[in-house]
């Protein structure tokens, strides 16, 4: 048994060399020649799997350690009999954990009360509905955009797309990207989305870059209709647009994922699979050593300070966003490294926090979000 597997996914090696021949290479090493005798793929968003590289082979079995699966030819895929599998949900309080820093650096920067603002969530699912149920622990209100979702389970605490046009100061993106059919959400957001706001609004895409049109958000933040913007997806990655680089009030490299934890739970699903695939015993593993920050000590003095000042202060200390914002902007041109070099960040249980003068409302919080007091 061969298994291909990219080299950049983390904490696998040693799992699976008892069982197969592993090879590791990066996700553009990942050809036709590599993957003809093997018989599973273990894979990241970089490599296309489409009948180029897979016509001909012996693949019985894709994982992907990855919530997104665009990048695999999944018509094909069933076509050819090749199993296929993604991780959903693996990093997804990675992405809730970089929407919190993004939303209280900003609130900060702008001087923003959250309870008192409306927030629009396009696509309730794995990160979505997460941040939704986080936003109404805070105090805004919050309106919930997803039509699979409210055809399944009926209209309640589902709204239009009209209605967070309507009302929202605040929208942010958490749809798959599809390119076709009812649910299409490629170039969702564009000018006549953007127009259609009837606040100016600040707009967070933590998504697939292709849901929102560069040259619309750019043409809004011009024109004041986007307040600022916060992106950390974008078209055409790594060959980013540097105009509207230069118009975010936050821009990262497609990192909202990239927690060790939501790492470490990508690659364990995916080893899971394989495992339940073959027949391999080890339907249960799990990584191990995932990495600790330098200090999991977190000390809060709320006197004086709201309850907004106070979680605000937890979650930017577990996660200092704006030191992100500054490296792409610095240097746009190494975003794939970036990527693959991005430091230790691990999510809220691992903190304890230290805390004195604070109210029952903010404690309540904090330990909603995971952490340890």
């Amino acid at each position: 048994m061969k298994i291909v597997i990219d080299n950049k996914i983390p904490y696998i090696k040693g799992a699976l060399e008892p069982f197969a021949e592993v090879v590791y290479l990066p996700g553009k090493d990942t050809t036709p020649d590599v993957v003809r005798d093997a018989d599973a793929i273990i894979t990241r968003t970089r490599t296309r799997c489409n009948e180029a590289l897979l016509a001909g082979s012996q693949v019985k079995m894709i994982a992907t350690a990855t919530i997104g699966y665009d990048h695999i030819d999944t018509a094909y895929c069933e076509k050819a009999g090749i199993e296929w599998t993604n991780a959903p949900g693996c990093n997804s309080w990675s992405v809730v954990q970089y929407f919190m820093a993004a939303i209280y650096a900003l609130a900060n920067e702008k001087k923003l009360t959250l309870s008192e603002m409306t927030i629009g969530i396009i696509g309730a699912g794995n990160v979505g509905s997460k941040v939704a149920r986080f936003c109404s622990v805070i105090g805004m209100n919050v309106l919930v955009n997803d039509p699979p979702r409210q055809r399944k389970e009926g209209d309640a605490g589902f709204v239009s797309l009209d209605e967070i046009q309507q009302k929202a100061d605040i929208i942010t993106i958490h749809t798959p990207l599809t390119y076709e059919g009812e649910d299409k959400t490629f170039h969702l957001i564009d000018e006549t989305f953007l127009e259609k706001c009837e606040n100016n609004i600040f707009l967070f895409n933590l998504a697939r870059g292709e849901v929102a049109e560069t040259k619309a958000i750019i043409d809004a933040i011009k024109m004041g209709k986007v307040i600022e913007a916060i992106i950390d997806c974008w078209e055409n990655e790594p060959e980013i647009s540097l105009e509207l680089l230069d118009h975010t009030f936050i821009s990262t490299p497609h990192i909202a994922g990239y927690s060790r934890d939501g790492k470490a739970n990508g690659t364990s699903m995916s080893v899971q699979a394989i495992s339940r695939k073959f027949g391999l015993g080890i339907d249960q593993w799990e990584c191990q050593d995932v990495e600790l920050p330098a200090n999991t000590l977190i000390q809060i003095n709320g006197e004086r300070k709201t309850d907004q000042e106070i979680v605000a202060e937890a979650v930017l200390k577990t996660y200092p966003i704006m030191e992100d914002n500054n490296r792409l902007k610095f240097s746009p041109i190494t975003f794939e490294k970036q990527r693959g070099d991005y430091p230790v960040r691990r999510e809220f249980p691992i903190y304890n926090i230290e805390a004195d003068h604070i109210t029952l409302e903010a404690c309540n919080m904090l330990k909603g979000l995971g952490f340890q007091i």
